[in-house]
């Protein structure tokens, strides 16, 4: 019953931060083509007013929820080589900890990235987590 619930509370962690992305991504940039820039600032700082309230929180649970998760499925490391599954899960939980690192400190910590400004990567990089989350079990 705990798995299940760590479970569902990442997966609801998760929507949330990839819903960030996506609406930041896909929409939010490409107003600022109909719109023009001065009403895209203003429009963006009202979204992200918001966001800063609940963004970072479900980032933070969604990593420390991974961390569970990972711990439970990873499983035992058979004749010193990884299974195609646990190279999956270790290419996901890189790439969700660097996504919560660099959300952390950034949110938590005021520690802007030097690289990668923009939120593309992130948007990129959760769109590959989500690809791996689906074929990792049949591989």
């Amino acid at each position: 019953m705990l798995y299940i619930s760590i479970h569902l509370i990442h997966i609801f962690a998760v929507f949330i931060y990839a819903g960030f992305l996506i609406t930041d991504n896909l929409f939010l940039i490409k107003m600022k083509k109909d719109i023009g820039e001065d009403k895209y600032k203003i429009i963006r700082e009202y979204f992200m007013k918001y966001v800063r309230k609940v963004v970072p929180i479900s980032l933070l649970i969604a990593v420390c929820s991974g961390g569970y998760l990972i711990y439970i499925n990873f499983g035992s490391v058979e004749g010193y080589s990884f299974s195609n599954f646990q190279i999956l899960l270790s290419i996901k939980a890189f790439l969700g900890a660097w996504l919560g690192i660099r959300g952390i400190l950034q949110s938590f910590f005021g520690i802007n990235p030097l690289v990668f400004k923009s939120h593309i990567l992130p948007f990129v990089f959760v769109i590959i987590i989500i690809f791996l989350s689906q074929i990792m079990f049949v591989v």
